[in-house]
């Protein structure tokens, strides 16, 4: 029952990202928002069952986005396993450095794409480009990435309780 939560999440954050999101200017140079979906995986829920929608998610990106095949697949599994590491490490769950690891996922996601897109289109230009957009790109995530998390949790946790009630009526009925 839970993957039919990530399913939902998915869908209204894919719906969100691709068809309301570019109406708006102001949500032009906005990070992409399955980077804090992967790290409330890593920080909030357990390996097993993050795995498969680690997997899963970075699929159908990889499929949806047109670019190299396994670019999204590869950063989605180390930032997550960088989340992973990150908690052996620090306390971050309930903390202040909660918006720096959001940022530090949107950061690493966006090393990852310049570092692929700087092999197949290397030139001076490039650079300057795309360092403006990273930093609006940090700017929101600090800004709103401790926000996403906490409103994924809280929902996650209102649909178990919501399935664990639903469940013990069926069993009283029965």
């Amino acid at each position: 029952m839970r993957y039919c939560f990530y399913i939902c999440v998915f869908f209204c954050l894919l719906i969100f990202q691709t068809t309301i999101m570019p109406y708006f200017s102001l949500f032009e140079k906005f990070y992409d928002l399955f980077v804090p979906l992967i790290i409330y995986l890593g920080l909030f829920r357990s390996t097993r069952e993050s795995i498969p929608v680690i997997l899963a998610l970075g699929f159908v990106m990889d499929n949806l986005s047109g670019s190299p095949l396994g670019l999204y697949l590869t950063t989605y599994v180390w930032l997550f396993v960088s989340v992973r590491w990150i908690i052996t490490v620090l306390q971050v769950k309930d903390s202040i450095l909660l918006p720096f690891v959001v940022a530090a996922g949107v950061l690493m996601q966006n090393i990852i794409f310049i570092g692929t897109m700087a092999m197949s289109k290397p030139g001076p230009g490039f650079f300057s480009t795309v360092l403006g957009t990273v930093a609006v790109q940090l700017l929101w995530a600090l800004l709103t990435g401790p926000i996403f998390l906490f409103i994924v949790n809280y929902f996650h946790q209102s649909w178990d309780r919501w399935i664990a009630e639903l469940l013990d009526f069926k069993s009283n009925q029965a």
